[in-house]
């Protein structure tokens, strides 16, 4: 009798998890069409076109009095939103496990960037400066949400299953992404037959993703649940966002290989996010494609990064997470190699490596995020995902300053591109050296039968 209630009870708990799971990855597919749309496709061509109409005649806007070219107001609104949030992070991250609210902490900060998205259909005529704060609101928001996101895969995944969830809900999000772009898409470039303007069909496209944000958060937050996991230090007051965030580096330096991950995934995650965010560039200067052309690869890479996300998940139960990324960085850097010889003027060949990189890119991600959650020491889930979200976003600008100077150096695209190949390289060298099993049981977790 005592047996069969056992059973009942561990059947139970595991139909619980997997309700958990299936809520937690709704989160990926109400968030992803932020990135997508208004993030990659909409926002910045659009938010500098209104800077532009407020600019002065000598291409200046003057936010708070600082003069700043209508051209890269975009880009130093995307940078302060990083500056934001890797304050607000710690901060949050730390207030989550200590008290055991991670829940309330997730949607506020997912309302408070759903309904920042949403107020974009107001951005018209001039109002430059409202668009700036509102993409910043967004932006910190959102990386806020995702950390705490992130941080709950190590309460409702067992280990051995951690990479197969993780998968699937980058796939969620990647499908979410494909199928809301391909909808404003429709609208944008039929806009006339909707009678709508062109910047009014960009305002609803950017308003959507809000509203579609907004209504699917609903769904994890009615199925994931806190839990209360006190640590050590429960009863101190949480301490200021950067103070907190050396307080985390020092309590990571008692896990050095945990620190030892974090800093490969660094690298070679600075390496994902640069190909991501030029390879538009590359597209449209070095090898003369349209603006079409450009949409229908990102859309492509999207759509594949679902089946990519999956099959390696699929790899990884195989082979272990660990060699799995080690393998996609091996083809991240055949793809960076193909994609210099690429010829220009052939939107088939771009295609071909967009397929590419939706293939692994989904993947890559998904792994990494599974294979960290088994190095966080428990009750600091929340606080270490804040230091991995940074990774993942704060941090990203080498590769973008390496790709620069390349280009500036040696005027060439090309050499820019190919020039990325070391941060996968280099991550890929600094991972294989970190030994997952070790580092699992350092953090005193249980280490899973494949890793």
């Amino acid at each position: 009798m005592g047996t069969d209630t056992v059973r009942t009870d561990e059947a139970d708990e595991a139909a619980d998890r997997r309700r958990e799971q299936r809520g937690w990855y709704f989160y990926d597919w109400a968030c992803s069409v932020y990135s997508t749309s208004v993030l990659t496709v909409f926002l910045g061509p659009y938010l500098t076109e209104v800077a532009k109409s407020a600019a002065d005649p000598d291409g200046y806007v003057h936010p708070l009095g600082i003069p700043v070219r209508a051209g890269s107001f975009f880009a130093y609104s995307v940078s302060l939103s990083v500056i934001v949030a890797v304050v607000i992070m710690p901060l949050v991250g730390a207030a989550a496990d200590r008290t055991g609210r991670k829940k309330p902490l997730l949607g506020a900060a997912a309302y408070l960037g759903a309904t920042a998205t949403a107020g974009m259909f107001f951005l018209d005529g001039d109002r430059y400066l409202l668009g700036g704060v509102l993409l910043v609101v967004a932006n910190a928001a959102q990386s806020v949400a995702m950390m705490l996101y992130n941080s709950y895969l190590p309460q409702i995944a067992a280990p051995e299953e951690r990479d197969a969830v993780s998968s699937r809900g980058w796939a969620f999000g990647y499908a979410s992404g494909s199928l809301v772009l391909v909808a404003n898409l429709i609208l944008f470039t039929s806009h006339d037959s909707f009678g709508l303007s062109e910047g009014m069909a960009v305002r609803i496209c950017l308003a959507s993703a809000g509203l579609w944000w907004g209504a699917f958060a609903l769904i994890p937050l009615r199925r994931l649940r806190d839990r209360r996991k006190p640590s050590a230090d429960t009863g101190e007051a949480t301490a200021p966002g950067l103070r907190q965030l050396a307080a985390t580096v020092r309590d990571m330096r008692r896990h050095p290989l945990t620190l030892a991950f974090l800093l490969a995934y660094l690298i070679y995650n600075d390496g994902i996010q640069t190909v991501i965010s030029q390879a538009s560039v590359y597209g449209s200067e070095e090898l003369d494609l349209g603006q079409s052309t450009l949409i229908v690869a990102v859309l492509l890479v999207q759509v594949l990064a679902v089946c990519g996300a999956l099959g390696m998940g699929r790899l990884a139960r195989r082979y272990g997470a660990k060699r799995t990324i080690l393998g996609s960085l091996v083809a991240w850097t055949l793809i960076l190699s193909a994609g210099y010889f690429l010829p220009a003027g052939a939107p088939v060949w771009f295609f071909v490596l967009a397929s590419g990189i939706g293939l692994v890119l989904g993947g890559s991600q998904a792994l990494s995020r599974s294979l960290f959650s088994q190095l966080v020491p428990p009750g600091k889930e929340a606080e270490y995902f804040s230091a991995y979200e940074m990774s993942d976003r704060g941090m990203s600008w080498l590769g973008p300053l390496l790709f620069g100077l390349t280009y500036q150096l040696t005027g060439s695209y090309r050499d820019a591109i190919i020039s990325l190949v070391l941060f996968f390289v280099l991550g890929f060298a600094l991972l294989a050296r970190v030994p997952v099993r070790r580092a699992i049981g350092d953090a005193g977790n249980p280490v899973p039968e494949r890793i």
